[in-house]
């Protein structure tokens, strides 16, 4: 048999074992699938409103799958999605406007923004359970 020739060792293409896991390269995969999900999660609430449109049984029966504890937290994790991609948003127009690019300013809004949308998110549905009486 011919022997193939030996190729030089090169290095191949960076992979993920090249690169360390940086704030900024987790925020950017969680801005993608945040906004993702909440293509998923608008239709969900379209199929509440369809519901409400269509009468009271419906209505009753969308609740119902909303209701149920495994339904809760789909919306759970809807409503942290909007906040973090609301604030990822937000963190991409502050850029826009030329500030913010030094390494520590994109951490801290990184940080800022991992921490405002789970502070939001506890506190929308803490007011929600408030107001409805609990769960």
């Amino acid at each position: 048999m011919a022997e193939t020739p030996h190729l030089a060792e090169r290095p191949l293409s960076p992979y993920l074992s090249i690169y360390s896991l940086l704030i900024n390269m987790v925020m950017s995969i969680l801005h993608r699938i945040t906004g993702a999900a909440l293509y998923v999660g608008t239709l969900l609430l379209a199929a509440w409103l369809i519901g409400a449109a269509m009468g009271e049984r419906p209505y009753a029966m969308v609740n119902g799958v909303f209701g149920h504890p495994f339904g809760k937290l789909v919306l759970f994790g809807y409503t942290w999605a909007l906040f973090h991609h609301m604030l990822g948003g937000i963190r991409h127009l502050i850029w826009d406007t030329g500030r913010g690019f030094q390494i520590w300013q994109v951490n801290l809004l990184s940080w800022l923004t991992i921490i405002g949308s789970v502070s939001l998110t506890l506190a929308a549905w803490g007011l929600a359970l408030m107001l409805r009486g609990g769960l």
